[in-house]
C-alpha cells in the first residue's frame, strides 16, 4: 500500500511541476511602424490574440506595449512575432530604456 501512495506522490508530483514553476510576466515592447491613431489598436488585437496573454496596453506616444502573459503558454518572442505579423515589428525595451 505504501508503495502505490509513493507511486501516486511521485507522479502527482511530476504532473503539478511545470504548473508550480509558470508565473505570470510583464513584458514592455519597443513597437515600430506606429504612425497613426489606428495602430495602437491593431497592435493591441494582434497581440491580445496569443494564447497565454492577459493584458496588453499600448501607447501610441511612447510608441511601446506593455504585455502580461504566462510564461508556461507563450513568450515575448511570440508576442513580438503577433505584432510583426500585423506590420508592427516589436522588440523587448531593455529595463531603465
Amino acid at each position: 500500500m505504501k508503495i502505490y501512495l509513493s507511486a501516486f506522490a511521485l507522479i502527482a508530483s511530476v504532473m503539478v511541476a511545470p504548473a508550480a514553476f509558470a508565473a505570470e510576466r510583464t513584458v514592455t515592447f519597443a513597437v515600430d511602424n506606429m504612425t497613426c491613431a489606428s495602430c495602437p489598436y491593431i497592435v493591441k488585437i494582434s497581440m491580445a490574440a496569443v494564447p497565454g496573454v492577459s493584458t496588453v496596453s499600448v501607447s501610441f506616444e511612447a510608441k511601446t506595449a506593455t504585455v502580461t502573459f504566462d510564461d508556461a503558454k507563450t513568450n515575448a518572442d511570440a508576442i513580438a512575432a503577433a505584432s510583426m505579423n500585423a506590420g508592427y515589428p516589436a522588440h523587448p525595451r531593455q529595463q531603465g530604456s
